[in-house]
């Protein structure tokens, strides 16, 4: 299927900056097979699901991925950015970085300025490996959790690149890109459905009888690279790893037997949950990495219903979808709320996908 069949007009204006607050004020489109289009907003999520619902929500937690520096110690030093993508060990973490031109194996980057604790010091990184795909592989001078507290002092939310462009992170996104559920750390992006829910949303789905369960993604960078290829099947997925317990698995099998719905809240919590389903559409505990790919033709398994934000166009992520309620379907009602002045993306609105 060709690329640009997902192509649509996307104004800029469009794309959120910031997100609503509070975060359940945020606008809901409802899409149902065969029914127009119903304007709603996220905190009347209670209202549009049923007793015996069950909502799954991907717990993982954001690191500030987003570190500046500058390479020491051969030549003039030149300014170094770099986008941690993927731990490997207690020390070492693969990264893209700009410019990867000016860098070379055996290099050294460093981080920051002094660090908030004494003890720390400066944030080193030696250049262990270079890819032609632009990553990096990066030894940091500290190792575990002395690591991670220097990475966290120093880094910067790693906000997607069409907003990063048009302002720098600050203190806000610290809390406003992280989800109320956030728990294992792990994740370069946020799972941005996640983003609209309030501990008051969540009392009242827990009044209605909607089940609330968690799942963990690690969402990698690959959320954010576009489709280049001119045909959907020639693109690659990045691999992300993720977790499914036996517990969750069968709480969400004895609820569809009995009748409930199992809701996706975002892309990352539907493609490890039809990861983990067998043919049956029972789900089984899961460990492991996934790079799932979903796309116009899938039959899905595990999920009925889906809760998630406005997609950018020709993203894997509009695919999936335009696989979830059709691609007209989709392209009418992302029509509609450009028209309508719904806001795009991870600080955006939501729209919520009800099947037949």
């Amino acid at each position: 299927m060709r690329t640009d069949f997902f192509d649509f007009d996307l104004p800029p204006e469009r794309i959120a900056l910031r997100p609503a607050r509070p975060r359940d004020a945020a606008r809901l489109l409802v899409v149902r097979p065969g029914i127009p289009l119903e304007d709603r907003v996220v905190r009347d999520l209670p209202d549009l699901l049923r007793p015996g619902d069950q909502l799954v929500v991907n717990d993982t937690r954001v690191i500030p991925a987003s570190l500046h520096g500058r390479r020491i110690g051969r030549g003039p030093e030149t300014a170094i950015a770099a986008n941690l993508v993927k731990r490997l060990d207690g020390s070492r973490w693969v990264a893209f970085v700009k410019p990867g031109k000016r860098l070379a194996v055996g290099d050294m980057v460093r981080f920051g300025d002094e660090g908030k604790v004494c003890f720390l010091g400066q944030l080193d990184a030696a250049v262990e490996a270079k890819e032609e795909s632009g990553e990096v592989t990066l030894a940091f001078s500290f190792h575990g959790p002395v690591l991670d507290q220097a990475i966290a002092e120093r880094g910067d939310m790693p906000l997607p690149p069409y907003i990063a462009a048009r302002r720098a992170p600050d203190d806000e996104d610290r809390t406003d890109y992280q989800t109320l559920f956030a728990h294992d750390e792990g994740s370069v992006a946020a799972p941005t459905a996640g983003l609209h829910f309030t501990d008051e949303l969540v009392a009242r789905l827990n009044a209605r009888g909607i089940g609330l369960h968690t799942v963990t993604l690690h969402v990698g960078p690959g959320t954010f690279l576009p489709v280049k290829s001119d045909n959907i099947e020639e693109h690659q997925m990045h691999a992300e790893y993720g977790m499914v317990s036996e517990a969750t698995a069968n709480r969400l099998n004895e609820a569809r037997r009995a009748g409930g719905r199992i809701v996706a809240v975002g892309s990352t919590s539907l493609r490890l949950l039809e990861s983990a389903a067998d043919d049956s559409g029972a789900i089984r505990p899961f460990a492991g990495e996934t790079s799932i790919f979903i796309t116009p033709g899938y039959a899905f398994r595990a999920v009925d219903a889906m809760l998630t934000n406005f997609h950018l166009p020709r993203s894997t992520l509009f695919m999936l979808v335009a696989a979830f309620s059709g691609l007209d379907t989709m392209k009418a009602a992302y029509a509609y709320a450009v028209g309508t002045g719904y806001r795009f993306y991870s600080y955006g609105d939501a729209c919520l996908l009800l099947r037949s």
